[in-house]
C-alpha cells in the first residue's frame, strides 16, 4: 500500500490505484507560466465559443454527451482504478453526469436569454431588457471523491453559459479529469474551449492568479480559505463548495425500514466519501430502538470491496480512526464495526455508533468515511435543532409522514431530501450548494447557469418623460409633479 496517492515532483507526478498503489498515469506539473498561457488561449477560445450563441453551444454540448456515452467503458474503468469506486458507484456517477450536461445544454437559452423587464411607474418611458452574459474564462478546481460528476456541475454550466474553462482536477484523479477534457475535444475540436491543467496546490494557486474571470472550487474548508485569499488581491469572484456534515432526521411516524436503507446508502455510498453523505442520524425516541435494531442487522450485511470501495486518501483513514476512537472514549457505543474495522485501504464495513456526545469529533467534524452516528432525540423537532447545530449547512435528509414541509424548511442547509437521501444532486433543475462553512454560490439548475454569467441590464428611452426631472432644464412644475408621484407610490 503506498504512503500517498500521488508521487509529486517539480516537473511531473503519477496518480495511483488506491488499492494496490499501481501507477495509473503520469502527468506534468504545470507551473505559473504554463497555467497563464492556457488562460490566455482560453480567452481567445471564449470569444469564438460565445459567438456560437446558445443554439451552437447546445449542439456541441449534446455531442459531448454522446461522446462520453460512447466512451463510457473508459471512465467506468478509470473511476475504479484511479478513484477506487466499485462498478455500481461508477455507473451512478456517470449517469448523473450525463443528465447534467443534457440539462445545461437544453436550458441555457431559456434561462439566460435577453428578455423584456417591467420599467415601473417612475420610468415608464423606458424600455428595459436583461440578459446574462458569460464572464469569459472560468477556472475550475475539482475534487477527488467524485472526479467526474462534481466538476461537471461547474464545467457543463459554465460552458453552456458561454465561457471557456481551464480545469484543474485533483492531483489524485487527473486521469479522470483528462477523460473529461479529451471527450470534449473530440466533440468540439475547433478551439481549446475546455483545457486541462494538472498539478497540486501550487498549480491551483497559479490558476487563481492567472487572469481567469471566476474560480469555482470544490474541496476542503481549509483549502477553500486559501483559494479565497489567492483571489482576493485581484478581486476575482469565487464559488466555493466546502463539504458538509449532513444529518438525517427520523420522525416518530417515519417508515423505519425505508429510513434504515436510506441511512446505510447515504452513509456508505462511495465509502462514505460524499460531501452530501449522511454522517449524523437523529431518531425520535418512539422508533429509536426499532431503527437501531434494523440498522444493526442491515449494516452487518454491507461489505467493502463488494458494496463500496476503499478509502481513496490514505490520510483519511487516520481521521476516521480518530473520530471513532474519540466517540468511544467519550462514552459512545460501537454497535457495528469499530477501530478494528479500519484496515488500510479499507473500512471493512459500516461503522455504526450510538449515544455519542454532541461535542465529539464524530459529530462536529467531517468524517468522510462509512461511519454513522445514531443518537436518540425526543421528536423530529429536536432532531432538526441538533441537525442545525453545526457550522456546516450543505444538505440534509428527513423521514416523516406528516409535517414534512415545515420540518424541511426549518433545516439550515442548502438542500433537503424528504423520505430519501442525496436525491437533490441528481435533479439537474435544482441548485446545489450550502451555507455557513459549506461555502457559497450554486452549481446546477438555473442558479448554476447564472452563477457563471454577469447580468447585463439595458434601458432605452422610448419617448421623453412627462416630468423632466433628470435634467437641469427641469422646472418647479416637474418637481411638484414628482412629489405627487412619490405620495402616490407611498400610499400604495
Amino acid at each position: 500500500m503506498p504512503t500517498a496517492r500521488t508521487d509529486l515532483e517539480a516537473t511531473g507526478f503519477t496518480s495511483r490505484d488506491p488499492v494496490d498503489g499501481r501507477v495509473v498515469a503520469t502527468f506534468p506539473t504545470d507551473d505559473e507560466a504554463t497555467v497563464r498561457h492556457k488562460t490566455d488561449r482560453a480567452r481567445d477560445a471564449a470569444r469564438w465559443w460565445d459567438a456560437l450563441g446558445h443554439d451552437g453551444r447546445r449542439t456541441r454540448l449534446l455531442a459531448w454527451k454522446r461522446v462520453m456515452t460512447r466512451r463510457r467503458a473508459e471512465i467506468i474503468d478509470l473511476l475504479g482504478r484511479e478513484n477506487g469506486k466499485v462498478r455500481a458507484d461508477a455507473v451512478i456517477e456517470l449517469s448523473v453526469t450525463l443528465a447534467h450536461v443534457d440539462w445545461a445544454a437544453r436550458n441555457a437559452h431559456r434561462v439566460l436569454r435577453r428578455r423584456k423587464m417591467p420599467s415601473g411607474l417612475l420610468m415608464f418611458n423606458q424600455a428595459s431588457t436583461l440578459e446574462y452574459k458569460p464572464y469569459g474564462v472560468i477556472g475550475v478546481i475539482g475534487p477527488w471523491n467524485y472526479p467526474v460528476f462534481t466538476p461537471i456541475g461547474s464545467l457543463a454550466y459554465a460552458l453552456a453559459a458561454g465561457n471557456a474553462v481551464v480545469f484543474k482536477p485533483s492531483e489524485h484523479t487527473p486521469a479522470c479529469g483528462k477523460w473529461l477534457t479529451d471527450t470534449f475535444a473530440e466533440a468540439v475540436p475547433e478551439h481549446p474551449v475546455l483545457q486541462l491543467t494538472t498539478g497540486a496546490g501550487p498549480t491551483g494557486a497559479a490558476l487563481c492568479t492567472s487572469g481567469v474571470d471566476k474560480i469555482a472550487f470544490t474541496g476542503s474548508r481549509a483549502t477553500g480559505a486559501r483559494v479565497l485569499a489567492a483571489c482576493a488581491p485581484s478581486v476575482t469572484p469565487v464559488l466555493l463548495e466546502l463539504g458538509g456534515k449532513d444529518a438525517l432526521v427520523v420522525a416518530a411516524d417515519a417508515d423505519v425500514e425505508a429510513a434504515v436503507e436510506a441511512a446505510l446508502w447515504g452513509g456508505c455510498a462511495n465509502a462514505g466519501q460524499s460531501c452530501t453523505g449522511i454522517e449524523r442520524v437523529y431518531v425520535a425516541e418512539a422508533v429509536h430502538e426499532h431503527f437501531l435494531n434494523r440498522l444493526t442487522h442491515r449494516a452487518r450485511q454491507i461489505h467493502a470491496r463488494q458494496d463500496f470501495g476503499p478509502i481513496t486518501m490514505p490520510g483519511q483513514l487516520d481521521i476516521i480512526r480518530r473520530h471513532v476512537q474519540d466517540a468511544l472514549d467519550r462514552g459512545g457505543r460501537a454497535l457495528v464495526g469499530g477501530p478494528d474495522s479500519i484496515r488500510p485501504p479499507y473500512v471493512l464495513g459500516p461503522i455504526v455508533l450510538a449515544d455519542v456526545p454532541e461535542d465529539s469529533a464524530a459529530l462536529r467534524e467531517e468524517t468522510f468515511g462509512p461511519v454513522l452516528v445514531v443518537n436518540r432525540v425526543r421528536d423530529a423537532a429536536e432532531g432538526v435543532r441538533r441537525a442545525n447545530d453545526s457550522p456546516y449547512g450543505l444538505g440534509a435528509a428527513l423521514f416523516a409522514r406528516r409535517g414534512t414541509t415545515a420540518l424541511a424548511r426549518s433545516i439550515r442547509s442548502g438542500m433537503v431530501s424528504v423520505n430519501d437521501v442525496m436525491a437533490f444532486p441528481g435533479v439537474p433543475s435544482l441548485p446545489f450548494g450550502g451555507v455557513g462553512a459549506s461555502g457559497f454560490g450554486r452549481i446546477h439548475g438555473a442558479d448554476g447557469l447564472r452563477e457563471f454569467t454577469v447580468p447585463h441590464a439595458v434601458t432605452r428611452r422610448r419617448f421623453p418623460a412627462p416630468l423632466a426631472v433628470s435634467t437641469y432644464a427641469r422646472g418647479a412644475r416637474d418637481i411638484a409633479g414628482l412629489e405627487r408621484v412619490v405620495r402616490l407610490l407611498g400610499a400604495r
